[in-house]
């Protein structure tokens, strides 16, 4: 008997359409080319601090007693935006909000954060704090993003819920797409989770080639 195709031709399927299915991540990257793991990511880690992390860090303290991060607006305007802002302030790097792309039917949509310098970062959010799903999504936009990106065959990514996240990894060469198996907390290792980000960051895209 055939198994039955999740990816229907002739349908039409946003990122989010990804996040709604029910379907095992692994057989929805199967129809896309791509292979999937879980394994410890060794990921790339900058020497530098954010020169305002201290204080960055001691405001996400005092203030999240004090707030419900019960909906997306509520995590990306306290949590995620105000990480990433300092993030981008440091480094120099564009940042694309609501980022547009279209590849083709089964890939389109808009990446909540592109972060852009010779590596590109993307960062989604995990609607309803579910990251299993959130991760999902997060990998579909990791092979739109390696569609159309030239001169690149290692993206990264990371699912969050403002207080959780998790990278992941796209490898172009082996069509395959590894889960962090860390998860990194805000705001008690936001030390780690900013040098990571910044080491991503500052990669040289040769190294990619």
């Amino acid at each position: 008997m055939t198994k039955r195709k999740i990816l229907q031709e002739g349908q039409s399927y946003t990122f989010r359409s990804y996040f709604e299915l029910s379907n095992d991540i692994e057989d929805i990257l199967t129809e896309l080319g791509y292979k999937f793991i879980k394994e410890k990511l060794i990921l790339p880690k900058s020497s530098n601090l954010l020169p305002k992390l201290l204080e960055l860090k001691q405001k996400i303290v005092s203030f999240l007693p004090l707030i419900t991060l019960n909906n997306e607006t509520a995590r990306r305007e306290t949590l995620v935006s105000p990480i990433l802002l300092e993030i981008i302030t440091f480094c120099h790097c564009q940042l694309k909000i609501e980022y547009a792309i279209n590849v083709n039917d089964w890939l389109k949509g808009t990446l909540d954060y592109l972060l852009r310098s010779e590596q590109n970062l993307l960062v989604i959010e995990a609607k309803n704090d579910d990251l299993t799903r959130g991760f999902t999504q997060l990998a579909v936009e990791l092979i739109a993003l390696s569609e159309i990106e030239e001169n690149q065959s290692i993206f990264y990514g990371i699912v969050t819920t403002g207080e959780i996240w998790r990278f992941g990894k796209l490898d172009l060469k082996k069509k395959q797409i590894t889960q962090d198996l860390t998860l990194f907390r805000v705001p008690d290792e936001l030390e780690d989770l900013s040098q990571i980000l910044l080491g991503i960051l500052e990669q040289k895209s040769e190294l990619n080639l």
